[in-house]
């Protein structure tokens, strides 16, 4: 399949919304008046968790899971009405931010309305029970060996597209769903429109489709890392081998999102002191980074998954200004470009030290992050087009680098220069 990448994903990062928990009210509306904000903080692409009806039976908790959907045309209406869902979608296209869907295809709720109009779209058992393979005790597995549901469920895809503007999807537990159904979903989606396709896996394959997967792998090592129970080189070696993904395969890079925040912990519990380093990381890599609902404040809890749980904003969070450099940084620099190459650099603390440079022509992103215990490492630096201008992009210092540059860094602490031209 020859896909057709949109341009604007080259530079971009993507910020995942949690519509229930971002506001008081819980609605489309009430979150709209964040957009300036995030616009501001440098946000381009908007995921919006799902936005669908959820299943009242089985439900888990009291408002239920996001990805039990009940129905794939319908807004789920605590979050507001279809018209409230296309104002939001304007005013992000107005403020020249993208807007995304999360698409839940390998399930859905219990009580979706296919499970009495049609039951063949659903995987039964040797006495016609409808069945879920996961553990998953609130969704049912759709049938991908009929065709009329595999249609049915492109149709409800492309009505979002066609009807309410979106600008791609967002696809959970992609790698649950057969990778011809993808094929043919994404041909028949950006048929409409060109679309941006993110995929909840790991499964290089999927990048036949895909534009960009998960960097679970990475994400993973990385906490293992700030425990210091992996190496730097690891960590090194899953990077190197996500550059060289087929189809041009770009990787998500994260410290939390929904699932790790409810599940497994805030960012603080599992990098400690480490937190901002990593976030450093996620955001300087030659992928897409990942923000989430309140990671900029910082939010050091975790949000309840099947119930209310509100975030409490200030009026001026304190990591704005953190990842409005960073998210800055990725637009204006050519080193984030598709052209761009990535190389990481030689060190005398390798055991110690991540380092790497992004480079398209003049310009140049250093990035040198010193993720051991040991209080201070001094390190030295060696690439070939290393020499340049550069100015650190936090504290605003001049630095003339040669090849070969040598450096002093605490335990966690990261330097970001970008050339000067």
């Amino acid at each position: 399949m020859q896909i057709h990448k949109v341009s604007w994903m080259h530079q971009a990062n993507i910020y995942e919304v949690n519509i229930r928990q971002y506001t008081r009210e819980g609605t489309f509306a009430a979150f709209a008046t964040h957009l300036p904000r995030l616009k501001d903080m440098g946000v381009e692409i908007i995921w919006l968790m799902p936005i669908t009806p959820i299943s009242i039976e089985g439900r888990l908790g009291a408002l239920g899971s996001y990805y039990a959907c009940s129905s794939y045309t319908d807004i789920n209406p605590e979050y507001g009405t279809l018209d409230d869902f296309r104002k939001l979608v304007e005013a992000a296209h107005a403020l020249d931010m993208k807007l995304i869907i999360d698409w839940v295809a390998n399930h859905t709720g219990i009580d979706h309305h296919w499970t009495k109009e049609h039951p063949e779209y659903y995987v039964l058992d040797s006495e016609g029970n409808f069945t879920e393979r996961n553990g998953w005790k609130d969704v049912i597995d759709l049938n991908y060996n009929n065709a009329a549901m595999r249609m049915a469920l492109i149709e409800a895809m492309q009505f979002w597209v066609r009807e309410y503007k979106i600008d791609g999807f967002r696809c959970d537990m992609a790698h649950l769903v057969p990778l011809d159904f993808w094929i043919t979903a994404r041909n028949s989606c950006d048929s409409l429109q060109p679309l941006f396709w993110l995929a909840e896996c790991e499964d290089e394959t999927y990048h036949e489709v895909y534009d960009v997967s998960y960097a679970w792998e990475w994400m993973h090592l990385s906490e293992k890392l700030a425990k210091q129970i992996a190496s730097v080189q690891q960590l090194k070696d899953v990077v190197t081998k996500y550059q060289h993904y087929p189809f041009e395969g770009k990787k998500l890079y994260f410290t939390s999102n929904h699932d790790e925040n409810s599940w497994n912990g805030t960012e603080y519990e599992k990098y400690g002191r480490f937190a901002k380093a990593y976030a450093v990381l996620s955001c300087t890599l030659p992928g897409l980074p990942l923000i989430y609902s309140g990671q900029e404040l910082p939010n050091n809890r975790r949000l309840k998954f099947f119930d209310k749980d509100e975030i409490i904003w200030h009026e001026q969070p304190e990591l704005h200004n953190f990842y409005q450099v960073l998210l800055g940084l990725r637009k204006k620099s050519a080193a984030y470009t598709k052209e761009a190459f990535f190389d990481f650099l030689y060190t005398s603390e390798d055991q110690h030290i991540m380092a790497y440079l992004l480079h398209a022509g003049d310009d140049k992103v250093l990035v040198v992050a010193n993720l051991s215990v040991n209080d201070k490492v001094h390190v030295k630096v060696q690439h070939g087009v290393l020499q340049g201008k550069y100015k650190s992009v936090f504290s605003g210092l001049d630095y003339v680098l040669e090849n070969e540059a040598a450096f002093e860094l605490q335990s966690a602490e990261y330097l970001v220069l970008s050339t000067v031209n």
